[in-house]
Parts: C-alpha cells; structure tokens; sequence
C-alpha cells in the first residue's frame, strides 16, 4: 500500500481536531468544565487519548477553540441564511443577523458559554487561534457591509459589545434580558427591531430553555417579542 499524500493526512488531521472540538462543546454543555476531562472528550469523538494533548496544550485552550469555532459556525449560518440580504438596507440587515447569532448563543447555551466567559477572565485571557481568526474575520465583514468606514476598529468595538452583552445575559443572580440587550445594540447601530431574528420568530423552546440543560430565565431569555418597553426601536437615538 502506498503512503498517504500530504493532503490526505491533512484532512485527516482536520476531521480529528473538528471532532474533538465538537465533543468539547458537548460535554462542558451537558457536565459543565469541571466534570468534563481530557480523557472523557477523547472517548466522546473517537479518538486516541493522546491525541487531545497532541493538537491543545490544556483543556482550557481547548475549550477556546471549540466555543470559537461555536460562535464562528452560528454566526456563519446566521448571515447565510436565505434570502439572502440585498438592497439599500442589506448591511443593516446583516449586523442585525450578526447580533442574533451571537445573543442567541448565550440563550440557547448558557452553561457552555457563562464557562467559555469565565475562561477568558482567567490568568490565561484570551487564546488567539485559527477558529477565533475566523470569527473576528466574519465580525469584520460585516461591519465593511454595514458600511463602517474604519472596519479593523469597529470590528473590535462590535465584539467588545457583544461580549458584554453575553456577559449581561448569563450574570448569576443578575441577569438582564435579551430584549433589552437586543434593544440597546440595536439602537446604537440605529438597526430596526424587525431586522435579524427577533425573539418572537425563535422556536418556544429555544427561547425558553438552553440546549445544555439550562432554563431561559436563568439567562435572562424571554418570550417577548418586542424591545423592553413594549414598542420597536428604529434608532439609535431611542426615537420610536
């Protein structure tokens, strides 16, 4: 049998790496980070223990990674479903969709994200990696389809709200909810509350309980429709 070409072993590489991040994703989701280990996200995707440690230095990168790569698929699905945006308003369309791919997340993930949040306050921070390379990259198309006339800063300024609003969402004891944080970014970017997905075309379930086993009202998810105060921003300006 003849060895395998470069690029065979490099898909295969590939596979190996996604299904470990897709394992990690499930598992903190369903145990939560301290009761998920290395060995338990090796058995979930099939692999090789060693394997783990040969691609990711530690479980927290790891766990970086697979929420990035989350957050990069979420967000690329959001901005390609159809139709497709077109005309005038298409770039505010595509902030909008950007928005409620990221918010949703928090909502329909909340222990697997309240953990990814908590990661990144640790004294290891932020771990740059390929899949958040892609996320930032994503962030930063949209802004240049918005028509932001310095993306490589507003890209950052964008993912800086966005993180706080996540943060906002999963607060213990104190979270605010997503209409109003939906609201809020929607109204700085001057976006109109029927824009995007908002909460009242999300499926009940999703809006009222996460995925990983976490209720809507521990998130601060709800089931309204409408911003806040019962009526629809259209501006940043709060003007109705």
């Amino acid at each position: 049998m003849s060895p395998r070409s470069a690029s065979v072993n490099e898909e295969l590489r590939r596979r190996s790496q996604e299904r470990l991040l897709q394992a990690a994703v499930e598992l903190v989701g369903e145990r939560g980070y301290e009761a998920t280990t290395l060995a338990d996200i090796a058995d979930r995707a099939g692999a090789a223990r060693g394997l783990v440690s040969y691609y990711f230095p530690g479980k927290r990168q790891l766990l970086q990674t697979a929420v990035h790569r989350l957050m990069h698929l979420e967000l690329a699905k959001g901005l390609e479903r159809e139709p497709l945006p077109e005309g005038d308003d298409a770039g505010r369309e595509w902030l909008a969709r950007a928005i409620d791919a990221i918010l949703g997340l928090a909502v329909e993930r909340p222990r697997l994200m309240r953990t990814h949040m908590a990661g990144i306050l640790t004294a290891e921070g932020f771990i740059k990696c390929a899949e958040q390379q892609r996320l930032a990259a994503l962030l930063r198309e949209t802004m240049v389809r918005y028509g932001s006339p310095e993306p490589d800063a507003d890209y950052v300024l964008l993912r800086a709200q966005l993180m706080g609003a996540v943060f906002a969402v999963l607060l213990p004891g104190a979270p605010v909810p997503v209409e109003r944080l939906r609201a809020e970014l929607f109204n700085r970017y001057k976006l109109e509350w029927e824009l995007g997905v908002p909460p009242d075309t999300r499926a009940g379930d999703e809006t009222n309980a996460g995925t990983d086993g976490e209720t809507g009202s521990e998130t601060g998810g709800g089931t309204g429709g409408d911003a806040p105060d019962g009526r629809k921003p259209s501006g940043a300006d709060g003007q109705r």
